[in-house]
């Protein structure tokens, strides 16, 4: 039986990383490089930490190459992860596509009984972000993979999320140098969103999260590979079906490979303006280059007219 949600306006924090601390990385979405995993490693055991893959990580599904190992497998491997009480954090390694099939095989009672613990990742873990939240009633972190190129090459991606798991409070005003005003403003509300298609696709599943936290939502939104036309409809089928009810400011992250960015802009403004409440567009967290870390199931204010998003709470205790 599917837990029932907790209240949005009071999703637990996990704590924060301190070194020396063993963190697992998993692979629910696609499959991935042996040598950006190798890597990424590195990176980690450079910040003091101890990481250990799971054992499914670099499986190839033996039908479906786009799968990284059986959903069964995928699900063991989080499962596992989580419910290790030597583990402090769970990492994704990548996104791609397979959350959706293997997020209800995970053992949520198991996960619950475990207790709190960071997790990282973006793209496809969104269905992860949305089940956490739901089902245990975490706050989750919106950040980038360590079998990433972002991770790998971008120096700020790597610090900021760094920074965010050791020091939280030392990144609760978020801005990046890209950020404009879309429409200006300021708001309150409690974080939540992630990829767009993502968010769309998840309606009408069971166990959801109802679409906003209570008492207002901050939505962060960015996608990769989608058209104009595709975001255009994502975004209405949310409208329509009232899950941006509620919204208080909306935070646009990346669009790459989305077309044009002018014409993605248009399509942004056209859907998002008429809810009038602040945007903030290009915050610079998502599918771009370089990726900051945004924590999910946090309080926070929205400044459009300054480009910053502060959290009232550090992201994790």
């Amino acid at each position: 039986m599917t837990p029932a949600a907790p209240s949005l306006t009071s999703l637990a924090r996990p704590r924060r990383l301190r070194p020396g601390d063993r963190v697992a990385i998993v692979a629910p979405s696609g499959p991935v490089l042996p040598e950006r995993l190798d890597a990424g490693v590195d990176v980690l055991r450079g910040w003091d930490l101890d990481p250990v893959v799971m054992p499914h990580v670099l499986d190839v599904h033996p039908r479906l190459d786009h799968l990284a190992g059986t959903d069964a497998d995928r699900a063991r491997d989080l499962t596992d992860a989580w419910c290790d009480p030597t583990v402090a954090a769970v990492l994704a390694a990548r996104g791609g596509y397979g959350v959706q099939r293997m997020v209800d095989l995970v053992d949520w009672e198991a996960l619950r009984a475990a207790g709190p613990k960071a997790f990282v990742g973006y793209s496809d873990l969104t269905a992860l972000h949305e089940a956490i939240a739901a089902r245990l009633g975490l706050a989750t972190l919106h950040g980038p993979m360590p079998a990433t190129v972002s991770f790998l090459k971008d120096t700020t991606t790597q610090d900021h999320l760094r920074r965010t798991l050791f020091a939280p409070e030392t990144v609760t005003e978020i801005t990046s140098p890209t950020a404009r005003t879309l429409v200006p403003g300021r708001a309150h509300g409690t974080t939540f969103g992630g990829c767009l298609s993502l968010l769309a696709g998840e309606l009408g599943v069971r166990g959801r999260r109802p679409a906003c936290p209570d008492g207002g939502g901050i939505l962060l939104l960015e996608d990769v590979g989608e058209q104009p036309y595709r975001l255009d409809g994502h975004l209405t089928h949310l409208l329509r079906s009232g899950a941006l009810d509620g919204v208080t400011g909306v935070v646009l992250g990346s669009w790459y490979d989305c077309g044009p960015y002018e014409e993605v802009r248009a399509v942004l403004l056209d859907r998002l303006a008429p809810l009038g409440v602040p945007v903030v567009e290009e915050l610079g967290f998502g599918h771009g280059p370089s990726t900051l870390t945004l924590p999910l199931g946090v309080p926070a204010t929205l400044d459009a007219d300054a480009c910053t998003l502060t959290l009232r709470e550090a992201a994790l205790r």
